[in-house]
């Protein structure tokens, strides 16, 4: 059976130019919160974004229909990530540091639940950003698996696709990941 993304594809290949915005719509979303999650910051992902469907579109011509789009689309995403944190750590001062704090957050899961009452929205909300803290606090290696495997629910084998790396790399990072995080949070 052909996927929706491989229909959008022979389109675009043919030169149709509204399957292009159509396979935009289909990961915008999805693209921008593996960055924003990677970087903890909301403009960083939404340049990551679009970095990530530009280079889509350039080399479009390159994608193997053998693999998941999806897949591909993801390595694109991560791999930029991974390169602007990089670039972070080389310069240490930064105009468009953000506040301290308020790396990470989610604004949204910060919104009043009608289920829980204040001391439990506040300790949520507490424990929510000690999680995001944490997950910024990997290194890039550990951050973008764990951020595949339990944010975007990628399975193993997509993880290595997207990564390029072994599967017995990947439950290796993903155990380690685990171990940082319980250390981080004192579990």
């Amino acid at each position: 059976m052909v996927s929706i993304e491989e229909k959008l594809i022979k389109r675009i290949k043919k030169g149709d130019r509204d399957a292009f915005p159509e396979l935009v719509e289909l990961y915008k979303d999805k693209i921008y919160h593996v960055a924003y999650r990677m970087l903890g910051n909301a403009q960083e992902a939404e340049d990551i974004a679009q970095e990530t469907f530009i280079r889509v579109y350039a080399n479009l011509e390159n994608y193997d229909p053998n693999y998941k789009f999806s897949t591909w689309i993801y390595r694109i995403a991560t791999n930029l990530c991974i390169d602007l944190l990089r670039k972070r750590k080389q310069s240490v001062y930064s105009l468009d540091k953000t506040m301290e704090g308020a790396e990470g957050v989610d604004w949204h899961d910060r919104l009043a639940d009608p289920d829980l009452g204040p001391e439990d929205k506040l300790l949520e909300g507490e424990f929510h950003g000690q999680v995001q803290k944490a997950i910024d606090s990997l290194s890039p290696k550990y951050r973008s698996i764990m951020i595949l495997r339990y944010l975007e629910d990628l399975s193993l084998n997509e993880i290595s696709e997207a990564l390029k790396l072994p599967i017995t790399t990947i439950k290796t990072r993903i155990h380690r990941g685990r171990e940082a995080l319980k250390k981080k949070l004192n579990f």
